[in-house]
C-alpha cells in the first residue's frame, strides 16, 4: 500500500470548483489520508458521492478490512458532499461519525456512497452505506459536517500538490 494514487473527482466538478478558484485536485492530494488508503471518487455532488476503497492494504491484524478504514471512507464522502453543498464560500469540518460494522470484508473493493440526511446553512448531516463487491452491506454510518464560513487565510493553508 505504498503506492500513492490520486483522489479523482469528475472533471465537470473540477471545472465548476476552478471557476471559483477552488483546485479541487490540490486541495485533496499531498499526504491526504484518503489518498493513501486508496480512495477513489468516481462520482461527486451534494446529492450524491460514490468512491471505491480496496481493502488490501486497509485491514486490521485478523485480514478483515479496519473498521478504521471504513470511518475514513465515510468520512471522506460526507465531507466532500457538505463541501460542495456548501460552496466555496464555507468549509466542510466533520463534527460528528457513526459507523455501524455489519460484516468483515477480506478482499477486493469496497463502495462507499453518501446521500444527504439534512443540508442546512450552517450543518450538513450525510449518510453512508458501505458495500462489498457483491453489493453486500459492510458498513452505515452518519456524518455530520459544521459548515463555516472560509477566513481570507483558510486557502493559504491549502498544501500545494507533491511533484511527481
Amino acid at each position: 500500500m505504498g503506492e500513492q494514487h490520486d483522489v479523482k473527482f469528475p472533471q465537470e466538478v473540477i471545472d465548476e470548483y476552478a471557476a471559483l478558484g477552488v483546485d479541487l485536485p490540490a486541495l485533496f492530494s499531498a499526504g491526504h489520508l484518503g489518498t493513501r488508503m486508496g480512495v477513489q471518487i468516481s462520482e461527486a455532488s451534494a446529492e450524491r458521492v460514490v468512491a471505491t476503497m480496496p481493502v488490501e492494504g486497509n485491514t486490521q491484524p485478523y485480514g478483515l478490512l479496519h473498521g478504521g478504514a471504513s470511518a475514513v471512507l465515510a468520512e471522506t464522502l460526507g465531507s466532500v458532499g457538505a463541501m460542495l453543498h456548501g460552496g466555496s464560500s464555507k468549509i466542510a469540518v466533520g463534527v460528528d461519525l457513526n459507523c455501524t460494522h455489519h460484516r468483515g470484508v477480506r478482499s477486493g473493493l469496497v463502495t462507499g456512497v453518501a446521500t444527504p440526511v439534512h443540508r442546512g446553512r450552517s450543518t450538513a448531516t450525510y449518510e453512508i452505506v458501505i458495500s462489498d463487491e457483491q453489493g453486500r452491506r459492510v458498513c452505515t454510518a452518519r456524518l455530520t459536517c459544521l459548515l463555516r464560513d472560509v477566513n481570507p487565510g483558510d486557502a493559504a493553508q491549502v498544501p500545494a500538490p507533491a511533484a511527481d
